[in-house]
Order: structure tokens, then C-alpha cells, then sequence
């Protein structure tokens, strides 16, 4: 065989394996094209640990989501008052395939820390809001407090001699009870624990005087009697606790804060992506199961557009940053 009939057979075969790697990348390309986003599973960051609030509220989206034909693997990756898990969402690709579930402690961060590994505005996308659970303010079933006024007038009479509890520096229930000290003008003494259950306990058995605490701790207690629910912390009264006053018309005008939980994307992810995501959260929220599970939490189904949701974040860390600033609370991440 001569060199250049060498050549040839060898140029032809080249170009056959070309033209087939060039075939196969586009049938790869069309399969892709035609099978639409997610084509593979997405991961939720929840920025908390298992069992939380937010991670309970994780895995109710990612059960019916899985239904819809969108499978969530939650990942649990907790610290620093979620801020480490939301640095991972930040840092991620934006193509719709991670995402976090985050709390109103997201907004209380932006103060909390004063350096983030991210822009709490500029770093993500919103993709809807998912549920509010209320704070309730609660005391022992055995304390003379029978109502907020009773309170805040005791407060008012001897500064400085009553305690709340909270589940740690910076947390919701922190703010929570800071911004009942500052709009009802009483000087109420903080004392930080690890967490709700701990504080709970203390409350219970008189160690401190109350807590804002979250109704999905907090209400199978006010149901055994153990404790009595003052005031919670919303605007309008939670479904859980119908007779219970809101803060606001039980004497502190102007109360309201709301735990809030929602989805983020990374910045820059796709908007029919987020238009996508959205339209499913939205669904899966009002199916009537789920709607059951959260009342049972004491939460509130609250979806939301995109641009709003954005909207109120940007709103909650400005209303927060004040009353982040007055408590003297900081962390370091």
C-alpha cells in the first residue's frame, strides 16, 4: 500500500469517527433540548439543622415538588445562623439546580454579621416565599402575667427584673423580644440559650419570665397547660391560636414580625427558570394537604412572585437593621 493510499485510508477514517462523535453530540444536544428544566435533581440547601422549622418546611416542598415531577434532595448544611449554608447557594451555579429555603434570619444577618460571604440583596434570586410562622408570647401556666398589659406594667414598675428567653443571639426569637422591649418601652433583660427547647423548659419552670417563641414549639405546651399565650407577633392572629391576641391590639402598637421562610436561587439563574420554580411552589402551597401539615405547624402557607418576594427582603433587613443595632447583638461567622 503507498503512503498516499495510506494517507487517504487514514483521513477517511478520521472523518468517520468525527462525523460520528459530531452526530452523537447532537442527538445528546436534541434529548437534552427536548426534555425540559429540571432534567435532574435539584438540591435544597437548608441552612439549619434537621428538624428545624425550616427544614420540616424542606421536606413537605420536596415530597409534593417529587409528585409534580421536580425531585428536591434537601441538604442540611447549618452555622452560623444559617449564613454558611446560604454561602454555599451564593458561590453556586445559577441554573436552577441549587436553591435554599431560608428565615427571616437571612434579613437579621445582613446586621448580625459584619462580614457576610455575600450580598444579602445583590447574590440571589427570589423565587417565592413559602410560609410565616407566627412568634407567640408565652409565660409559665403559673405566673401573675394574664396579660400583655399586665406585663408591660410590671416591666414599667421595677426595669430591668424581668427576663425573656431566646434560642440564641441574633435569632428570631432574640429580635422578637427586642422589639417588644423597644416598642412597648420597657427594659427586659435577654437571656440566650442554645436553643427554643432549652429556653422553653426554663420558662416553664419559672427560671425566666417569658419568651417569644415559635408557635410550632410553643403551642402543644399552651394545649397541655404548661404555658399561657399572651400576644403573637403578626400582624393578624395565627390559625393555630384563634383566640389569642396580636401584640398589636393587645397593647404594643406597631407590633409586628413575622418568621418568615422562603426560596432563593442564585443570582443570575435563568427567569423562566424562576418562573418555573415558582409556579410549582405555588401549586404545591395550595394543595389542601399541605395546607393541613403547615396548620399543624402553626404556620401560614404565604406564596409569592418573585419580585415581591425580592421586595421584601430588601424591606424586612432595613426594618430589622434598627433593631439588630439597638439589642447589641453581633456574631462574628
Amino acid at each position: 500500500m503507498t503512503h498516499r493510499t495510506t494517507f487517504l485510508a487514514t483521513s477517511t477514517r478520521t472523518a468517520a469517527v468525527v462525523a460520528l462523535a459530531s452526530l452523537a453530540a447532537a442527538a445528546t444536544s436534541t434529548a437534552y433540548a427536548a426534555d425540559p428544566y429540571p432534567n435532574h435533581p435539584i438540591r435544597m440547601i437548608v441552612p439549619f439543622g434537621t428538624g428545624s422549622a425550616t427544614d420540616i418546611l424542606a421536606r413537605i416542598l420536596s415530597q409534593k415538588l417529587g409528585d409534580a415531577g421536580i425531585q428536591l434532595v434537601v441538604e442540611n448544611r447549618p452555622g452560623a445562623g444559617g449564613s454558611i449554608g446560604t454561602g454555599v447557594l451564593a458561590k453556586a451555579p445559577a441554573d436552577g439546580y441549587t436553591l435554599a429555603l431560608v428565615s427571616a434570619g437571612h434579613a437579621i444577618n445582613a446586621t448580625l454579621y459584619p462580614k457576610l460571604p455575600y450580598d444579602t440583596i445583590k447574590d440571589f434570586s427570589a423565587v417565592s416565599l413559602v410560609a410565616s410562622i407566627p412568634n407567640v408570647l408565652v409565660v409559665d401556666a403559673a405566673s401573675p402575667y394574664k396579660s400583655v398589659k399586665d406585663l408591660l406594667a410590671a416591666a414599667g414598675a421595677k426595669p430591668g427584673t424581668i427576663n425573656f428567653a431566646s434560642a440564641g443571639t441574633g435569632s428570631s426569637t432574640h429580635l422578637s423580644g427586642e422589639l417588644l422591649k423597644s416598642l412597648g418601652k420597657v427594659d427586659i433583660v435577654h437571656v440566650p440559650y442554645k436553643g427554643t427547647g432549652e429556653a422553653l423548659t426554663d420558662v416553664m419552670a419559672g427560671r425566666v419570665q417569658l419568651m417569644l417563641a415559635p408557635t410550632v414549639s410553643a403551642v402543644p405546651f399552651v394545649e397541655q397547660g404548661r404555658l399561657r399565650a399572651l400576644g403573637v407577633t403578626t400582624e393578624k392572629r395565627a390559625a393555630a391560636l384563634p383566640n389569642v391576641p396580636t401584640l398589636a391590639e393587645a397593647g404594643v402598637p406597631n407590633y409586628a414580625f413575622d418568621s418568615w421562610f422562603g426560596i432563593l436561587a442564585p443570582a443570575g439563574t435563568p427567569r423562566d427558570v424562576i418562573k418555573r420554580l415558582n409556579t410549582e411552589v405555588v401549586k404545591a402551597l395550595a394543595l389542601p394537604d399541605v395546607k393541613e401539615k403547615l396548620l399543624t405547624l402553626g404556620a401560614e402557607a404565604t406564596p409569592s412572585t418573585p419580585e415581591a418576594f425580592d421586595t421584601f427582603i430588601a424591606s424586612e433587613v432595613t426594618k430589622l437593621a434598627p433593631v439588630v443595632r439597638q439589642s447589641g447583638a453581633s456574631a462574628s461567622n
